[in-house]
């Protein structure tokens, strides 16, 4: 290992830490690392100034990116292709190889989302094991045992999805790798480490490399990720003549209101844009944390296609991709599959109408969380696109669509917060046993048939975002008249937490489920405890340790 840096001991950490790629590391850390920092200040003073004094973000001066005539570089064939991206992380070995191969009724999804964000755990094992994962699948070698299940997993014959890396965002740091004794950016490690070991390798194959760009906030983060893919392909001669190129996901109000000048910055690597769903809505809720004004209904009733707002900004980002020639690129159908027949019914008629209004929109795929609902969600964009169905002209004029930040309507309620509360309470349990993303029913235990969701990060920061925003306004409950406070938000916290260990039977099970769940408490007090103090830190910035310290010290309200 290089003098300069210090990985900690993390099994097949020496295998992807040769000394080419410590030297490649280095060669980008000493270029980027300062960079980041600037981006992640000029992100906070762009909060501080909605939060204290009342100005939101909004569009940029006119410039050549919006009023200049330029397109992005013709985008490859197949991410013009319509369809649907299955997600998950890339970590868990046989989760990947499940997303990689056909489903049950034979479909496979046009391209693969292997994730080190959202649905990753935000450990180094779990980036070392993407890194890794990724590889192998391009290699084609990837395998998974299973002893305990007695079952191998393998990569079935034929053609794989193409691959969509996405690593963490910029504003995370990695702890466990210590670069001249700081830690170094999560986003310089990650996406050098996809590079390095499985871009190598698809532009050895002849390949394009593809990334989603998470938490994208501004025109000038597009352009770090452009110089840093050109400096890349510097630095690394199997990538000389690589074609790299990028989807940044529109998941904050700052990108929203810059998503042309985003596409102009990423210039040769630009091929479209993501309408992030949950993480939107979370980026609303902590942009107006202080605007009594501004609270939100409960946010399960706050559906894209039906709040006009929000369906503008969909549109608009759609138009922009047709104007410029990139991908516009559509959310996510979470539902998992049931033994219940009616269930995998219902959640297959919800997919299909979400998705069919996403390929009305214009967009071109949208994303699936398990290969049971595929083919469902991938059916209306490849039958739309199939019939010759092309957007309108008036589709592609952005002007159509002017961006609004607005309060949806719809009530307010306690049993909103009480589903928000067991969201994060179940979430919170699986991030501490590895996971990155649960299923979860937030409505468990009550009547009425359902299928569980596939939750990941972005729904826990918005549960999290909408509770400490109830605290903060004292928001009425429209059912019983009810004022938010901490205790309100303690006593539901407390009574799902129960009704969670005697619905799982953790409490007597002698497992370390029931330790996690009780940890859970104690971390989403402290976590809404922050949010009303308008400190937004990212779940993904905790260590383990920092996490069993909250678990461990008093109760934060």
């Amino acid at each position: 290992m290089s003098s300069r840096i210090q990985c900690a001991p993390i099994p097949g950490a020496g295998e992807l830490m040769i000394p080419e790629f410590q030297a490649y590391l280095l060669a980008l850390h000493d270029q980027f690392a300062g960079r980041v920092g600037d981006l992640r200040e000029k992100r906070a003073q762009v909060v501080k100034r909605a939060l204290h004094d009342g100005i939101g973000p909004a569009h940029l001066p006119p410039s050549d990116a919006t009023t200049g005539d330029w397109s992005v570089p013709e985008v490859p064939a197949e991410l013009r292709e319509p369809g649907i991206e299955i997600s998950g992380p890339a970590s868990i070995t046989s989760m990947f190889i499940n997303a990689l191969n056909p489903g049950p009724d034979g479909f496979r999804a046009q391209g693969d989302l292997d994730d080190d964000e959202d649905s990753a755990g935000h450990r180094l094992v779990d980036t070392l094991q993407a890194a890794a994962n990724r590889k192998g699948a391009v290699d084609r070698t990837l395998t998974f045992y299973n002893a305990a299940k007695g079952k191998k997993y393998e990569l079935a014959e034929g053609d794989l999805p193409f691959f969509m890396h996405r690593e963490r965002g910029l504003h995370l740091d990695e702890p466990e790798v210590l670069v001249d004794g700081a830690p170094i950016s999560a986003s310089i490690l990650g996406t050098a480490l996809t590079l390095f070991h499985a871009g190598q390798a698809q532009a050895q194959r002849g390949q394009g490399i593809y990334f989603y760009l998470p938490k994208m906030e501004s025109a000038g983060e597009a352009a770090f990720w452009r110089d840093f893919f050109a400096s890349s392909q510097d630095l690394l001669p199997g990538l000389r003549n690589a074609t790299i190129r990028a989807i940044a996901l529109v998941e904050s109000v700052p990108a929203a209101f810059q998503m042309e000048e985003i596409l102009y910055a990423l210039g040769e690597y630009a091929a479209g844009l993501n309408a992030a769903r949950w993480d939107f809505k979370a980026s609303i809720l902590e942009y107006v944390m202080a605007d009594p004004d501004s609270v939100w209904p409960d946010r399960f009733d706050v559906d894209i296609k039906t709040t006009d707002f929000l369906t503008r900004i969909f549109r608009r980002l759609v138009a922009i991709c047709l104007k410029r020639g990139a991908v516009p690129i559509g959310g996510m159908a979470t539902a998992l599959p049931s033994r219940d027949a009616e269930v995998n019914q219902m959640a297959a008629e919800a997919i299909r109408a979400d998705k069919q209004w996403e390929a009305e929109q214009g967009f071109l795929r949208g994303w699936v969380a398990h290969i049971f609902h595929m083919k469902t969600a991938a059916d209306p964009f490849r039958e739309l696109r199939g019939s010759g169905w092309t957007p309108s002209p008036e589709m592609a004029r952005p002007g159509n669509y002017p961006i609004e930040i607005a309060v949806p309507e719809g009530p307010i309620t306690g049993a909103g917060t009480r589903r928000n509360a067991r969201m994060l309470l179940e979430y919170l349990e699986g991030w501490l046993n590895g996971r990155g993303a649960k299923g979860i029913d937030s409505l468990a235990g009550q009547p009425g048939k359902r299928p569980a969701l596939m939750e990941d990060l972005a729904t826990a920061r918005i549960s999290v975002a909408q509770i400490a925003q109830r605290v903060v306004h004292e928001a009425q409950d429209a059912e019983t008249g009810r004022r938010h406070d901490f205790a309100l938000v303690k006593r539901l916290l407390g009574e799902e937490l129960e009704s969670i260990l005697e619905l799982s039977g953790a409490a007597s099970s002698g497992t370390g489920a029931a330790g996690r769940y009780r940890d859970s408490y104690k971390i989403a007090l402290q976590w809404v405890r922050n949010y009303t103090e308008l400190d937004f830190r990212s779940l993904g910035s905790y260590t383990r340790g920092d996490l069993a310290r909250i678990a461990a010290g008093q109760d934060a309200f």
